[in-house]
């Protein structure tokens, strides 16, 4: 079925099955079998006006670029480095003064101290699961999960934002939700019972070549017409509301291919210079972040500390060493060959967002799983650490050039004001404009607020 199939394939769960209450269906069955029921062409403004049906009006036009940090940060090296502390806590790459008077930051984000104004970090940013996979559900999701989780539990932000939104911006067809990178090797961004629609569009891997279109349009008009035709059919053989979700994401695909709206995703579209000065990796998703939010993206995900392909960086935060890590160099140089890039970028993104003037349009993100130990262990390294977090936030219209909270003398717990995971996610919900009153009913047909009882946002940034 050529570019469409592959294309839309792009939006399917990413594990092996689609998981229902009653049933289970194969991913690519589901995939050929859903293609057939598609509308035709003419009819996509309709489907486009359908799926934003009932929606209501968000309050808000603004984007969140969430960059996640995979393996889990070191609290005390980014943000919080503790140099009145004994050598076996302080940070090893040691501290900055930063544009804030009397806050310091790690020594080697030069950059970004120097626009510490224009940020905020939250030093009292924790939770209660160690894992790696459950840490990385409980904070995209505000749900805790077990130690080794491997299956979503609640629906993830981003798809919170594409059904209050829409699945894709009404004027420009730019898709809400967008993963620019994945996360975790099981990736919990995923809609669940939110539908298959709101799913994140990823736009790693094949997906850039797909957005060429390499089928010519009678050939198109031709198969979409013989899947309007098996519509009957396929709506006999399921009853689940699956394909009518998988409807509206083929279209959304396909709007999405014939649309100008793919040139989002081009970072070639840029002046040369300032792809210079943005740079690689980082630089380049970040780039590529601030294009779609200006197109009209909601919600855009990327990850800085664990790579799925070889042409990304592969390194993790996750800095043990000692017998599980043999081979792996110290922590200290670790981080070394890690922060530059990290500044460099951060800093280019935001200095870029303010010249543009959509610092109170675009909220970035800067977190991950977890923290890493205040004490440095017999191996030089430091191991997972929930009760103190990386969280630090800039744009979105937010209060910033603060340090909210404040940690232990040794950097080990929330000395005031401690925020957690469902916290942020009452922070994004303010920043998007979305009701935290909203409710979904989940596949047993059972209401859930979107947002956790208790959930409260980061009041300081409001």
């Amino acid at each position: 079925m050529g570019t469409i199939i592959s294309l839309a394939d792009q939006f399917l769960y990413t594990g092996d099955m689609w998981k229902l209450p009653d049933q289970r269906i194969a991913r690519r069955h589901m995939l050929k079998v859903g293609l057939l029921g598609t509308q035709s062409l003419a009819l996509s403004n309709v489907l486009r006006a359908r799926s934003h049906a009932g929606v209501k009006k968000h309050a808000k036009d603004t984007s969140v670029v969430w960059l996640w940090l995979q393996g889990g940060a070191p609290h005390i090296e980014t943000f919080d480095p503790k140099m009145d502390a004994t050598s076996d806590y302080r940070s090893m790459v040691g501290s900055l003064s930063t544009s804030i008077p009397g806050v310091e930051w790690g020594g080697q984000l030069p950059k970004l101290a120097a626009l510490a104004d224009q940020m905020s970090v939250v030093r009292s940013f924790h939770h209660t699961n160690p894992d790696h996979l459950g840490a990385s559900h409980y904070v995209l999701t505000a749900m805790d999960a077990p130690i080794g989780a491997s299956r979503q539990l609640s629906p993830s932000y981003g798809s919170i934002a594409a059904k209050v939104r829409g699945p894709s911006h009404p004027a420009t067809g730019v898709p809400t939700f967008v993963r620019v990178s994945r996360t975790v090797s099981f990736d919990f961004d995923q809609p669940l019972w939110l539908g298959v629609e709101h799913a994140p569009f990823d736009a790693s891997g094949p997906a850039h070549s797909n957005l060429s279109l390499s089928l010519d349009a009678g050939r198109l008009n031709d198969r979409q017409r013989l899947r309007k035709q098996l519509d009957t059919l396929h709506r006999t053989v399921d009853q689940t509301g699956v394909m009518d979700g998988m409807d509206a994401f083929e279209q959304q695909a396909i709007d999405l291919v014939l649309s100008r709206s793919k040139e989002a995703f081009d970072i070639s579209q840029e002046e040369a210079s300032l792809q210079e000065r943005y740079g690689p990796g980082l630089g380049a998703q970040l780039l590529a972040a601030r294009r779609l939010c200006e197109a009209g993206c909601g919600f855009v995900m990327l990850n800085y500390g664990w790579a799925p392909t070889p042409s990304q960086t592969p390194f993790a935060w996750d800095m043990h060493l000692g017998p599980s890590q043999p081979k792996a160099p110290s922590m200290k140089s670790q981080l070394e060959a890690i922060f530059p890039m990290f500044d460099h970028a951060i800093a280019t993104f935001l200095e870029d967002i303010r010249d543009r003037g959509q610092q109170e349009n675009i909220l970035l993100v800067v977190t991950g799983d977890f923290g890493r130990t205040p004490k440095i262990n017999t191996y030089g390294g430091r191991d997972h650490w929930p009760g103190l977090c990386t969280l630090a936030l800039a744009g979105g219209g937010l209060r910033h050039g603060q340090v909210v909270g404040t940690s232990s003398a040794k950097a080990e717990y929330p000395l005031s004001t401690p925020y957690e995971p469902k916290d942020l996610m009452a922070t994004l919900f303010h920043v998007l404009g979305i009701d935290p009153r909203l409710q979904s009913r989940d596949f047993a047909g059972r209401p859930n607020y979107y947002l956790p009882t208790g959930a409260r946002p980061i009041t300081e940034l409001i």
